[in-house]
């Protein structure tokens, strides 16, 4: 077992803002990262492996390891609910890993408060109508299911002050890069100043008119 006890570091978003993908790649580039699998009642994908993308559950075995209080944290998403399992999250940290979580801005919350050494990090899109144009070409919506998740995202862009850092990915690679530095000096007990982001955000949160 490593004497140095790992990270938590949270990654939330709306969707389309690329974060599964950026934690994936974080992943590749550095061997002491590694992702908690969260649990889910989501229909399973075809080309998703059980143990490796998700855990795959039914509602009822969902509640019993809520009553177990199994879950470092749980929440519902697009009416789908998913949760993290603490002991798997402890031994990785034990053994000195740093642990992603591709978790939304509820489930964030909730590890803050439950767990130690935990940085969160919010990805954002470069504006709103780019987010669309990203969650219309990907295949994998209904022209409802877009708009519904703008809406959503609408709305978890107005938690953005709650993280510690807010990154702008409108480009992947450089958004991956920047993430890591991050991460390098906060493994330093160092903190990264990254570009401010308020004006963008202000815009992004402006109400139509």
């Amino acid at each position: 077992m490593s004497t140095k006890f790992g990270h938590c570091f949270i990654f939330s978003a709306p969707s389309g803002c690329g974060k599964s993908t950026i934690v994936k790649r974080l992943c590749e580039m550095d061997s002491k990262l590694v992702t908690s699998v969260s649990t889910t009642t989501r229909p399973k994908r075809f080309d998703e492996i059980e143990g490796q993308h998700y855990y795959f559950v039914s509602e009822i075995e969902f509640d019993t390891m809520v009553v177990n209080d199994e879950f470092l944290e749980h929440a519902t998403v697009f009416k789908h609910r998913y949760g993290t399992r603490r002991e798997q999250v402890k031994s990785m940290l034990q053994n000195g890993f740093d642990v992603l979580f591709d978790i939304d801005w509820q489930g964030a919350r909730t590890v803050k408060q439950r767990a130690a050494n935990v940085v969160s990090f919010f990805l954002i899109p470069p504006s709103l109508e780019e987010l669309k144009r990203r969650l219309s070409t990907r295949g994998q919506d209904s022209l409802t299911s877009v708009e519904y998740r703008m809406s959503q995202a609408t709305d978890e862009l107005t938690h953005y002050d709650e993280f510690d850092y807010v990154i702008v990915n409108d480009d992947l690679g450089r958004a991956c890069d920047l993430v890591h530095t991050c991460i390098n000096w906060i493994r330093r007990g160092e903190r990264y100043s990254v570009p401010s982001i308020h004006g963008l955000m202000k815009k992004m949160l402006k109400p139509a008119t």
